[in-house]
């Protein structure tokens, strides 16, 4: 009797161990059958659009970089791997690339914009500023553009390319020789420069021996030096 209670408790511990090895398969099983999910299409989306779908399939989101695209706006998604549709487990990650916008942009009109507004224009649209050359015209006021190299859109160009500038100086200002002021009376000649629109900046007084007061007895420029109406002038006066 004993060796019989033995022999069917064993079949009964058996089976127990078979049903449970059975059972833990098929839990197994079926919990990998619900890790798989189904990549969602993200092409186009936003970088803030595509994690939030890929959060509900438990997925997460790298960003690889980014690339040219006529077909969708910067910042827009335009590659995916896996691409949509694919199968993988859960808290996988999907790696997208970036749209950096059309490799090809419009030349803006710049003539008649500053350098400084040109420059940053330019910037904003992907391009560079090429060579900036200056000549001197009463058309433009000095810092304005007069032309550009290439020529404003309907033409397109390749984003980094170089646009020349050609910036005006304004108009040539006269120049004039300075004349010798030494030893004029400071204040007909102070008066006489500026009816003629030069500018006297700086009038210094000295005690100079023998010399009555205000008296001109050096000047800057010196007599001779080329100048023009913005140029300054600087006298020193006895006193």
């Amino acid at each position: 009797m004993p060796s019989k209670k033995i022999f069917a408790y064993s079949q009964l511990l058996l089976l127990f161990f078979i049903v449970f090895f059975l059972s833990a398969i098929l839990f197994s099983r079926v919990i990998q059958k619900g890790e798989i999910v189904s990549v969602p299409d993200l092409m186009g989306k936003t970088l803030e659009a595509a994690r939030s779908d890929l959060a509900e399939h438990k997925l997460t989101l790298i960003e690889k970089g980014e690339e040219y695209s006529d077909q969708w706006e910067r910042g827009r998604i335009v590659r995916q791997e896996p691409p949509a549709g694919s199968k993988i487990k859960i808290n996988k990650t999907v790696k997208v690339v970036l749209s950096s916008g059309s490799e090809m942009v419009d030349v803006p009109k710049l003539t008649g914009r500053s350098l400084e507004a040109a420059t940053k224009m330019l910037v904003e649209l992907g391009l560079n500023k090429g060579k900036v050359s200056q000549i001197h015209t009463p058309e433009y006021a000095a810092g304005r553009i007069i032309a550009q190299e290439p020529s404003p859109s309907p033409q397109k160009v390749k984003r980094n390319t170089p646009i020349n500038l050609l910036v005006s100086q304004g108009d040539v200002e006269p120049r004039y020789l300075m004349p010798d002021l030494i030893g004029r009376k400071a204040g007909e000649t102070v008066s006489w420069l500026k009816a003629l629109g030069f500018q006297v900046a700086d009038i210094r007084y000295s005690f100079y021996p023998g010399l009555e007061s205000g008296i001109i007895i050096k000047q800057f420029p010196p007599q001779g030096h080329g100048i023009a109406k913005r140029s300054l002038i600087t006298l020193e006066v006895s006193r």
